[in-house]
């Protein structure tokens, strides 16, 4: 593994992989989708986990959102040994401390945007304001229309803002703007990128695309199911300035 190191931005650890495996088969069956997989992700970092298909990325991700569990090794997200729980834990986990924003963006459509961002407040207790995040994203004056009268865009912007309700430690990505275009696309990074600079949350993203990562505090290469690099970038790029 080659690691590129710069200056660190935050020395709190939020995130840390140690010797994650995660195999599936026996013998000469085995297949692994996460071959001894090891890093660290600190508090406020905006990560990209950069990949092609079958690199083992989406497999982290499922780890680090409690979907998933280790064959072996330890994951750690905000002082909780996620590897470690059951299942009521795993529930509690994902209820609390992440917010998921996925490619599709997973809204029902039969409730208005609003009320989408509201279902949060079935999960935990403390769940934001519905309008505020709304707010937060610009959409404030489209709370009350349903998906099918939404761009995506906007249906991605609503499916942040109910993530963000639930005022998560950790907010992970999968391929969050693999169904937009690239106007669209750059308008929900600024978004995501904004939300690490001005609110410090941590948010990680995979993508099997190089240009994202420009934008990027810290990214993690990954093949074949190893990490093959890990980039500090001292200088990451605004997402307006990225050619796409």
């Amino acid at each position: 593994m080659i690691i590129n190191m710069g200056k660190e931005k935050n020395n709190k650890v939020i995130v840390e992989f140690k010797d994650v495996v995660k195999k599936y088969g026996e013998g000469y069956a085995v297949q692994y989708a996460n071959n001894h997989v090891d890093f660290t992700i600190n508090e406020g970092e905006f990560v990209v986990i950069l990949g092609q298909s079958g690199a083992g990325k989406s497999t982290v991700l499922n780890m680090l959102g409690g979907m998933d569990v280790p064959t072996s090794g330890t994951v750690v997200v905000d002082g909780q040994t996620v590897s470690s729980m059951n299942d009521n834990q795993l529930s509690e986990y994902r209820a609390k401390t992440i917010g998921f924003i996925f490619q599709f963006y997973n809204l029902l459509p039969s409730l208005t945007a609003y009320e989408n961002v509201a279902l949060t407040k079935t999960i935990v207790k403390n769940a934001q304001d519905p309008g505020k995040m709304l707010e937060a994203v610009g959409l404030a004056n489209d709370k009350h229309k349903f998906p099918s009268q939404m761009s995506g865009g906007e249906q991605q912007r609503v499916s942040i803002a109910r993530a963000l309700a639930k005022n998560p430690s950790v907010i992970l990505g999968d391929e969050p703007t693999g169904a937009l275009d690239s106007e669209t696309g750059v308008i929900v990074l600024e978004l995501l990128q904004k939300m690490c600079r001005e609110e410090h949350k941590t948010v990680i993203l995979v993508t099997h695309n190089a240009d994202i990562a420009r934008c990027a505090d810290k990214i993690i290469r990954m093949k074949n199911g190893k990490v093959r690099e890990i980039k500090i970038n001292d200088n990451p790029v605004p997402v307006r300035e990225v050619e796409w």
